[in-house]
């Protein structure tokens, strides 16, 4: 009876030491894939968090507001910043680079999924996709 307690307070003390763990599955954290194949690594930058282009694409930022940037590699290009927790998702700034527009956005993760929404003027124009966890 005694040595069945000991593991049930086992099994119990292995539970809280890996349930955040498994909590922290559906971060917004890690790399995730575009469906065109690009690869978007997500990470703490400062206070928030930020996605960079890491892989996947050679194609060049041509559609860039900037015209000294639109010959530049889009590996390396940050695609998020300033994502904060903002209710169950986070909430940020989203550069597409197909329109060379920068949107408010929200990025909510389920699962291997990350769907990205943002809109410019107030609402006015808004996009959406979603990505999947990189493996």
């Amino acid at each position: 009876m005694m040595r069945k307690t000991f593991m049930m307070m086992g099994a119990a003390a292995l539970l809280l030491v890996y349930a955040p763990g498994m909590a922290g599955a559906a971060s917004v954290d890690g790399t995730w894939r575009t469906p065109k194949g690009w690869l978007i690594k997500i990470a703490p930058c400062g206070d928030a968090r930020c996605g960079t282009v890491v892989g996947g694409t050679s194609e060049l930022d041509k559609h860039n507001p900037d015209p000294a940037k639109r010959s530049r590699k889009m590996v390396g290009v940050r695609l998020l910043w300033g994502l904060k927790k903002s209710g169950k998702g986070w909430a940020g700034k989203l550069y597409n680079p197909h329109d060379g527009k920068t949107y408010t956005g929200k990025v909510a993760v389920s699962g291997d999924s990350l769907k990205l929404s943002g809109c410019v003027l107030g609402g006015l124009f808004c996009r959406s996709q979603t990505w999947r966890r990189a493996r």
